[in-house]
């Protein structure tokens, strides 16, 4: 039996989000509604939504893994040459959204990126598996392949070059930080009337504001 787009809907019953239930600090929330999420059993609660804008203004969006939080952002690894790479150049700036559908809950990130520093990205470099760092050097993220026995072949040829050897991290490859000055939590409530705390930062503070759903 086919099921009409329009009639998917899901009533959101779980929990409230009031401005009082909130901390402070919005990286202490984060992590507060990241660990909820882990305990939850959540398949990948690193996984979030990463949205650029190319120097042309088309918006651009992806599944990416977030590997680092701390109160300077959120840190993402890459290709800097790939599509995103190119967005980021042209347009320092991003948006994130985690979603756990399970908890009816969303985090939304808006704020400016930098790269983090060489030193960073060789230590996270360092701890990938080994089949990643190499997979770092075979793909040329984003660029035109006419099949995958050219990743194939690519592949096999870099794990003789390094057989024996560390792999070095390739230089068109490393972090990201999107340093915010935004964050909003959802709480998904009954008739769409849904819970939106955000937190912006104004002359170097935290406002925290409800915001109508």
């Amino acid at each position: 039996m086919s099921v009409e787009i329009a009639d998917l809907r899901k009533e959101y019953t779980l929990n409230g989000l009031d401005r009082s239930d909130v901390l402070a600090d919005p990286f202490a929330q984060f992590r507060q509604w990241f660990e909820a999420a882990l305990g939850a059993g959540i398949p990948e609660p690193n996984a979030m939504h990463l949205a650029t804008v190319g120097e042309n203004g088309r918006p651009s969006g992806r599944i990416v893994l977030i590997k680092e939080v701390d109160s300077r952002g959120f840190v993402f690894y890459t290709n800097y040459e790939s599509d995103k790479g190119h967005d980021l150049a042209a347009n320092p700036v991003a948006s994130l959204t985690f979603f756990y559908p399970e908890l009816e809950r969303q985090i939304r990130v808006e704020g400016v990126v930098e790269k983090v520093t060489p030193e960073e990205s060789d230590i996270y470099f360092g701890s990938r598996p080994r089949g990643s760092q190499i997979g770092a050097w075979v793909s040329r993220q984003s660029t035109i392949i006419q099949n995958r026995d050219e990743l194939t072949n690519r592949q096999n040829e870099l794990e003789t070059q390094f057989e024996g050897k560390p792999v070095p991290r390739p230089p068109h490859w490393g972090g990201y930080r999107v340093v915010p000055d935004l964050i909003e939590f959802w709480q998904g409530r009954p008739s769409r009337l849904h819970d939106r705390i955000r937190y912006r930062l104004v002359d170097g503070a935290w406002v925290i504001e409800r915001v109508s759903p």
